[in-house]
């Protein structure tokens, strides 16, 4: 698998995106690990810039079991943070492939490693349609990095000097 990264940084967020992901709109990345009977089977986990919005991850639910059939957007566990609780939607179509059993022990991964060791599902199957190569994604962070800056400042007291 190609290694490459990109340096991505804006206002104070700063990461590497892998070269040869795909990202989701929801901010999860996708990466092609292998080839089953039905299909491509694909590594899902969160980007940073999602990890850095739900804080330090602490505990993942899974409401599905591996082969169940899945299309993307469906609901597939929880996972909550320091700063959120948030549903897990699955990044594509096909059957699940399973949690990362590695998060049974420690969560741990996913906070240190996100694109890696801290994967959080498998499916197999094809992606979402909407999944975008790293320029694409480079393109989204900064149109929700602006955002979030715009609202920050709108929110700021006016300076009454």
């Amino acid at each position: 698998m190609d290694s490459r990264t990109v340096l991505y940084r804006r206002a104070t967020f700063v990461t590497h995106l892998p070269v040869a992901y795909l990202y989701t709109p929801a901010h999860c990345w996708l990466a092609r690990v292998g080839t089953e009977p039905a299909g491509p089977r694909w590594r899902v986990g969160y980007t940073r810039f999602a990890l850095r919005m739900l804080g330090e991850v602490v505990d993942v639910q899974w409401d599905r079991t591996p082969g169940q059939p899945v299309r993307s957007g469906e609901v597939l566990g929880t996972i909550e943070g320091f700063k959120a609780l948030s549903d897990i939607y699955c990044a594509g179509r096909g059957q699940f492939g399973g949690g990362n059993p590695a998060l049974a022990d420690t969560l741990d991964a996913v906070n240190t490693q996100p694109y890696d060791a801290g994967w959080l599902y498998e499916f197999i199957g094809e992606p979402d349609g909407r999944a975008m190569n790293v320029e694409g994604y480079r393109d989204l962070l900064d149109a929700t990095i602006d955002r979030i800056l715009e609202r920050q400042q709108q929110q700021e007291p006016e300076d009454h000097a």
